[in-house]
């Protein structure tokens, strides 16, 4: 028996046999279909593939042409389709609209300068890198991987990120990763964190005016959810999505990821406007240690005061929570470190592939999406501003002065809004540490974000 790995040459000259038919076999001006070699209903479906054209003789024997053939495999291109595609599709309010091969290109473009940002840049490649592969995946032509209700991305869409099931999951691993061990040795920096939240109920009003523009109308669910972007939490801005503005969630979605990609860039100049160099010298004491029975209550007292005083958040802060108390009891070790590691990153791809697919032209190609984009900013603008000046305020009243920096990590994209905090504090002074002290009301921004998202949810779910 003849071994082909041993015999390359032989190998390569089957190779070369089969190259050479194959092109012969193209050349040939025709080629009679056998009778009961293909059944009629899929000649159709052959001589599209092959390029058989109908002979106009008496018999009615098929042929094929090389012209015809290297056309249909040009049509097939996605450089023909950037170029020629017109596809009518519906926009997120219903209304029909025409996408063109260029859209479609240009989505592609958009999601190869995501994955840039994610790997070349290092901007949240965890978040980024899955996103730009799912806006790439959707705009493919031919694929159809976004399309229902077989598509691969849009399984995962309606699996997960059209609904609560991914956004709460992935609480339940952030919780499990989450030391509140910070905001329990100094709970005045909870006010941080809730300061935060004026840029997510200020843009409330951002998003009124904004309804004055002409073909700008948005109603109260719709801004809802826009301005919780302010929050620069993903999860919470994708819950409360699903929930009042459905055909939003996508712009909305890869809004917040965006912003909290970008918290490095966005919040230092900021940072520096708002607070003096005298202010940003200031140095805090070292947090007290905290016992490992406060750890534990601290949760269970959290989701308790939740669902007693905002049902409508338990489901967040439940689950952010849980995932605390599984991390803090010490006897299901294993679970903690499931949802810390193999169950978070593997929700965390599905989602962001989900949040990347819906980036589509009909989607994002529009003016609604350019003023979502905007006021995400505005919104997450004025919550870092409102930690910072709260921050100068309450140093006003207090003997131990706090470095406002650390209200800047009232947002609650963990931990980058700290790691800025620190960041900024170290270059005014290389010996000057607050990252404990900034992850006090960054964490604090979780909760309040969760809560700012049921108050709206019991407001305006009805």
């Amino acid at each position: 028996m003849l071994n082909l790995k041993k015999n390359p040459v032989m190998v390569t000259k089957i190779v070369l046999f089969l190259v050479i038919g194959a092109l012969a076999f193209s050349f040939l001006p025709r080629v009679k279909a056998q009778s009961g070699a293909a059944p009629a209903d899929d000649l159709p479906s052959f001589r599209n593939l092959m390029g058989i054209i109908p002979n106009s003789g008496p018999d009615k024997i098929p042929s094929i042409t090389f012209g015809s053939f290297a056309k249909n495999i040009l049509q097939t291109t996605g450089i023909y389709a950037f170029f020629t595609d017109v596809i009518q599709k519906e926009t997120p309010g219903g209304d029909p609209t025409l996408v063109f091969g260029w859209q479609e290109f240009l989505m592609v473009v958009v999601g190869f300068v995501v994955i840039w940002l994610g790997a070349a840049k290092n901007f949240e490649p965890l978040l980024l890198i899955p996103i730009g592969f799912g806006i790439v995946f959707v705009n493919i032509p031919f694929a159809a991987m976004g399309d229902g209700p077989h598509g691969f991305l849009h399984i995962i869409y309606e699996s997960g990120v059209g609904n609560e099931f991914f956004p709460l999951i992935i609480f339940m691993g952030i919780g499990a990763m989450t030391d509140f061990g910070p905001l329990i040795a100094n709970p005045k920096t909870a006010l941080l964190g809730a300061a935060a939240q004026f840029g997510v109920f200020g843009t409330l009003f951002g998003i009124s005016l904004a309804n004055y523009l002409p073909g700008v109308a948005f109603n109260l669910k719709e801004a809802a959810s826009v301005a919780i972007i302010g929050g620069a939490d993903g999860p919470t801005t994708i819950y409360i999505a699903a929930k009042l503005a459905p055909h939003l969630l996508a712009t909305v979605a890869v809004a917040a990821y965006s912003y909290m990609a970008l918290v490095p860039l966005i919040q230092p100049p900021i940072m520096r406007a708002l607070t003096s160099k005298k202010e940003r010298l200031i140095r805090m004491k070292q947090l007290r240690p905290v016992s490992r029975i406060e750890k534990i209550l601290f949760p269970v007292v959290v989701f308790s005061l939740a669902l007693l005083l905002i049902p409508s958040a338990a489901a967040l802060i439940g689950c952010l929570m849980f995932g605390n108390f599984i991390r803090e009891c010490g006897v299901v070790e294993r679970l903690s470190k499931t949802m810390q590691n193999e169950l978070i990153n593997i929700v965390t791809i599905f989602l962001s592939l989900g949040v990347g697919s819906q980036m589509t032209p009909e989607r994002f190609l529009n003016f609604q999406s350019l003023i979502i984009v905007i006021m995400g900013l505005l919104a997450f603008s004025i919550a870092t501003a409102s930690g910072l000046l709260v921050a100068k305020f309450m140093n006003l009243f207090l003997k131990e002065k706090i470095n406002p920096l650390i209200g800047s990590a009232g947002v609650s994209a963990v931990p980058m809004a700290a790691r800025v905090s620190n960041r900024v504090g170290l270059e005014e002074d290389p010996g000057n540490f607050v990252l404990m002290h900034a992850m006090g009301p960054n964490v604090a921004g979780v909760i309040g974000t969760a809560i700012a998202a049921g108050v709206m949810i019991a407001v305006y779910g009805g």
